[in-house]
């Protein structure tokens, strides 16, 4: 088949990392892969070296910007329809929510033979206003329209979406956000190895979390009950993997408290080197107010790493409460910070659910299943295209 993906920026994220090695896994299994991404720039870092080493066609269309840019939105608009035109694709899958908007309906009017598009996360959410709510449900509402198949990578996607009157039910189907699980696997384990090059002692208690440093990934409740924690239990530290637009605020923050010392932030790493420090690890702490699907909680468990998890979207799906980790509503600050003794103090438990999690997530979220599974999604709709 002739695929064309479509992403609105190649950050380091999850969405992204999700996107290339479906094309990666698509253009291997003997298709003609396309990826079309807007310009990425920014703190959180750019994936399109590692886009570009897939093997597939790239095309970057520098009108396709994440914030709304009514000029720039009509010209994305219309370069997306000219490659449609150009490239005649089988499948156009798009990726994110302007480009997913923007996509969808230039694949549509140009007659695409299949249209799919995956919710990573929806754009619309409690924690900003009403009307910004409204105009995205109602360009999302009108986008699905205008496609044959909405993948979600959790079955809590499909719930938000349906319930805001985005799609019909029959549209929907949950394939799981799969990931490249060797490096990981191959990883877990090195303990020491891990510590030694974040310079850790082996009998710190060592809370990791991996996440940008940005709003309502739930750095700032970790601050807020930090102070407590170390009262507690005084071996505890953090190591942050991530960097952002909060990170002078949440440095002078530290350097402030006194906290150097229980603090380890590692600003933007190279995806590829996460896996050799997960180890250092022995929880993971994500207190993210807003995720999909949390990839990188499955990343901790395939090395064993029990979680402490925001129970929010698609959370449930990677943490299995009381089983793989702990589930605490969001906000619980309360809940939060004992979630965090209970595993502090509870070597057994630690391992018991990191075991747990372990099995899940190999089996769940590996890229092979993912790849597989979206072949078959775009057969599907081309079988049913030709029945009617």
């Amino acid at each position: 088949m002739k695929i064309v993906h479509v992403i609105t920026r190649l950050i380091v994220g999850g969405a992204q990392e999700n996107t290339i090695l479906t094309c990666e896994g698509q253009q291997r299994r003997g298709n003609d892969v396309t990826l079309i991404t807007g310009p990425s720039t920014g703190p959180e870092g750019s994936l399109m070296q590692r886009a570009g080493e897939g093997g597939y066609r790239i095309i970057v269309e520098e009108s396709l910007v994440r914030s709304a840019h009514p000029i720039r939105d009509v010209r994305a608009y219309q370069r997306l329809k000219k490659l449609c035109i150009q490239l005649q694709p089988d499948v156009i899958h798009t990726h994110s929510s302007k480009a997913g908007i923007v996509g969808r309906v230039a694949a549509w009017n140009c007659k695409v033979p299949v249209v799919v598009h995956t919710i990573h996360g929806l754009a619309f959410h409690p924690y900003q206003s009403k009307l910004t709510n409204a105009a995205w449900i109602a360009m999302e509402r009108f986008a699905a329209r205008r496609c044959n198949k909405i993948v979600s990578v959790a079955d809590a996607m499909t719930r938000q979406a349906l319930a805001c009157g985005v799609g019909k039910p029959e549209q929907f189907i949950t394939v799981y956000s799969g990931m490249d699980i060797n490096p990981f696997l191959a990883a877990a384990g090195q303990r020491a190895q891990a510590r030694r090059k974040l310079g850790i002692a082996d009998d710190r208690i060592v809370m990791g979390t991996i996440a940008r440093l940005q709003p309502l990934k739930g750095h700032d409740d970790l601050l807020a009950i930090a102070e407590k924690l170390f009262a507690a239990q005084p071996r505890l530290l953090f190591l942050w993997i991530g960097d952002g637009q909060f990170q002078p605020r949440i440095t002078a923050k530290i350097r402030s408290a006194g906290w150097q010392d229980r603090f380890i932030l590692t600003g933007l790493v190279p995806p590829a080197q996460v896996p050799q420090l997960i180890p250092a690890m022995d929880m993971m702490v994500h207190p993210s107010y807003r995720e999909g699907l949390p990839r990188a909680v499955a990343q901790g468990m395939l090395e064993a790493i029990p979680a402490i998890v925001y129970n929010c979207d698609g959370a449930n799906e990677v943490c299995m409460d009381g089983h793989s980790g702990i589930l605490v509503e969001p906000g619980d600050l309360a809940g939060l910070q004992n979630a965090i003794l209970q595993l502090a103090e509870n070597a057994d438990l630690r391992n018991a659910m990191g075991s747990h999690g372990k099995v899940l997530a190999e089996k769940r979220f590996d890229a092979t299943i993912m790849v597989d599974s979206l072949l078959d999604v775009y057969q599907k709709v081309q079988g049913e295209r030709h029945v009617s």
